[in-house]
């Protein structure tokens, strides 16, 4: 099949802005159902999808319209050939009025659905919102209805991950400086992208380390987006529209969530999916929406082999056909089976088996508890009737480094032995014995830790690891709480800390689907760092991102009848 362009289309949006949109049609008679992306990333050359493609989502719109849907790929506000000001994570009203422009064209059939990854994915989700007819489906991986937990995790700031927004604010205006984001080769790599480059080489390492961390990125202009992040540390204006929180009752069209296991947004897209099963506004958005979640990283959705300590077998996954079973039946009426399928599809790590669910958390799920006790072992029993504790010195000059987990951008994502890591100083461990049957891990994972500290403020950071009969400390999962927001959760709220004395820490682990074998070791290491994936704690009580200076905080962890620390595991009968 041919395929006719129809280059910078213009279309108004209600304030008068006009945005810019290339538009892919088969050759032959119309109409055609309609698949959108909304890219802030060039409509022209795109990093693409989890960059299995070196043209993109221009390839995969292609390979779309080949299957017979015209295919629309547009520039957001302010990026590129579209005009107004990008202001980031905010969507809603541009994606709408886009969708109904569609609508309206003599070659849409009326059917649009959306597609695409990571912040391409919150541009199908805001909009759908406001409930357009024409919008039937879309199809978010990776992504996050919610942009201010994507930033804010507990009170803890993701570096890492914002750090890239400041990238992303500096290019309006040529493709290639997106080659960080989409992980090509370093080669193609031009750090900032701006007169700048000799001297910013993308090395990020050293403006990390910068305090205040608010004026990291002064000296290259153009840090509006990461200052607003730094300076918005709860939900206020400035976020309330950047999130859906409260407004998932005008959504009227199904969605189909992707994501993995070690994908830095996992938290939120299992948040969306509920929601939408939930309040959204028809019984077919309610009930058709689904969930698929493979052992991935965010950079490598769909793929089972990235690189890491671990691969998983069968995990691949056919994104671009994943897109035409999704849409064959909710855009074109085709039968593919799609609505015969469960809810969630799950792939169970260790298992290594793709399993189909009906429910989250799991109704047969068992919610046990490993107490932490003393000479670094985990129990099943009781916690310990005598008063034990551990200590450990916590300097913000010497972070624990980053090492596997739920991030982005860095070759450190996913399943990575963290055993090195472990042998600091600053990082507590506490080992089960060698487990004799399989265990399954299937739910959301919590901590609760009781510490005390000699700081005002400071971090608690948890990870939980498969200990391998080899040695490897396998990471699965981890969480951070910054100490001021344990009863609010909340930055804009802070309780500080008296000095030595005792508080409970809940931390998130967020979720996952593992299990244990015979011979391995479950293993639960406790420190107050995990950067530069989350800002380093000063332990002074400043104001984040304002703070200039740093002091050491002696942490103490007590797990006793008194202070029962534990990890709570969502277990699941064999």
């Amino acid at each position: 099949m041919g395929v006719r362009v129809l280059l910078d289309q213009r279309m108004a949006m209600r304030d008068g802005v006009l945005l810019s949109a290339d538009v892919y049609l088969p050759v032959g008679n119309g109409p055609f159902p309609v698949l959108l992306c909304r890219t802030l990333y060039s409509k022209e050359s795109n990093p693409g999808l989890d960059g299995a493609r070196p043209d993109g989502y221009v390839g995969w719109g292609v390979d779309f319209v080949e299957a017979g849907y015209a295919f629309v790929i547009q520039d957001v506000r302010g990026r590129y050939d579209s005009d107004g000001i990008w202001e980031a994570y905010v969507q809603a009203e541009d994606g709408h009025d886009t969708v109904e422009w569609i609508g309206a064209q003599s070659w849409c059939d009326g059917n649009v659905g959306m597609f695409g990854i990571s912040y391409v994915g919150f541009t199908q989700m805001h909009p759908a919102i406001l409930g357009s007819d024409y919008l039937k489906a879309i199809l978010p991986m990776g992504a996050t209805p919610d942009g201010l937990t994507l930033f804010w995790q507990q009170g803890a700031f993701l570096l890492q991950q914002a750090s890239h927004f400041f990238q992303i604010g500096r290019r309006t205006s040529h493709p290639q400086g997106m080659a960080l984001l989409a992980g090509l080769p370093a080669g193609t790599r031009d750090g900032l992208g701006s007169s700048k480059v000799g001297e910013f080489s993308g090395d990020m390492s050293r403006l990390y380390r910068r305090l205040p961390f608010l004026s990291a990125f002064d000296e290259f202009g153009e840090a509006k987006i990461w200052r607003e992040m730094v300076s918005h540390q709860s939900l206020d204006g400035y976020w309330n529209r950047r999130v859906l929180t409260g407004k998932y009752e005008g959504i009227v069209a199904p969605s189909l969530f992707v994501t993995g296991w070690w994908d830095c947004t996992l938290h939120h897209m299992f948040e969306a999916y509920l929601n939408w099963a939930e309040h959204a506004a028809t019984t077919e958005a309610r009930e058709l929406s689904k969930l698929l979640v493979g052992p991935w990283t965010h950079t490598q959705l769909g793929v089972g082999d990235f690189g890491a300590d671990l691969s998983f077998p069968d995990a691949d996954r056919d994104i671009k056909d994943l897109h035409l079973w999704w849409y064959g039946q909710r855009l074109c009426g085709i039968d593919t089976g799609v609505d015969d399928e469960a809810p969630l599809l799950l792939y169970v790590m260790g298992d290594n088996v793709w399993r189909a669910e009906y429910e989250w958390p799991l109704a047969r799920t068992e919610y046990r508890a490993l107490h932490l006790g003393g000479g670094g072992t985990l129990d099943w029993e009781v916690p310990p009737a005598d008063d034990v504790s551990d200590t450990f010195v916590y300097d913000p000059e010497n972070p624990v480094p980053t090492v596997g987990g739920q991030v982005a951008y860095t070759e450190q994502t996913g399943p990575r032995d963290r055993s090195e890591v472990q042998q600091r100083s600053d990082v507590l461990i506490y080992d089960t014995e060698l487990l004799r049957d399989a265990l399954e891990v299937t739910g959301p994972v919590m901590v609760a830790v009781y510490a005390s500290s000699t700081a005002l403020d400071t971090d608690f950071t948890a990870t939980l690891c498969d200990v391998f009969p080899d040695g490897r400390a396998i990471s699965i999962t981890e969480g951070i709480v910054r100490a001021r927001t344990r009863k609010s959760g909340t930055n804009s709220d802070p309780a500080f800390l008296d000095p030595g004395v005792v508080y409970r820490f809940e931390i998130d682990l967020w979720e996952t689907s593992w299990v244990f074998k015979p011979g391995h070791r479950i293993r639960l290491d406790i420190s107050s760092s995990n950067f530069p994936r989350f800002d380093r704690n000063t332990n002074t009580g400043g104001i984040i991102g304002e703070e200039t200076t740093t002091i050491p905080a002696v942490q103490t962890i007590y797990h006793s009848a008194t202070y029962p620390s534990c990890i709570t595991l969502p277990t699941i009968p064999r």
